[in-house]
């Protein structure tokens, strides 16, 4: 389970870049690549290794004026999901 106090860093070998071929975020993992929708990509600009999941939600809540408890909730289940693939590390 992911503790809002969590920093969320991309895993080894993984990088999150603008891929100017596809017109779009990529995150690139070993022998594998994702596309992320618009609120991924959102979320992961700010997992930098600094910030907390809370943060994050804190960051994104107030960016899009936006219910906090609703953001946590799309923040933690995108990152969880992540985290289960070796994409992201909690």
């Amino acid at each position: 389970m992911i503790v809002e106090d969590a920093v969320p860093r991309l895993g080894a070998g993984v990088k999150f870049r603008f891929d100017k071929v596809r017109d779009a975020w990529v995150l690139l993992a070993p022998e594998r690549l994702f596309q992320p929708d618009e609120i991924a990509v959102e979320i992961l600009k700010l997992v930098d290794g600094a910030r907390t999941i809370a943060s994050i939600a804190d960051t994104l809540a107030s960016r899009f004026e936006a219910p906090r408890e609703l953001i946590l909730t799309d923040v933690v289940t995108l990152l969880q999901d992540l985290a289960d693939k070796g994409v992201i590390r909690l």
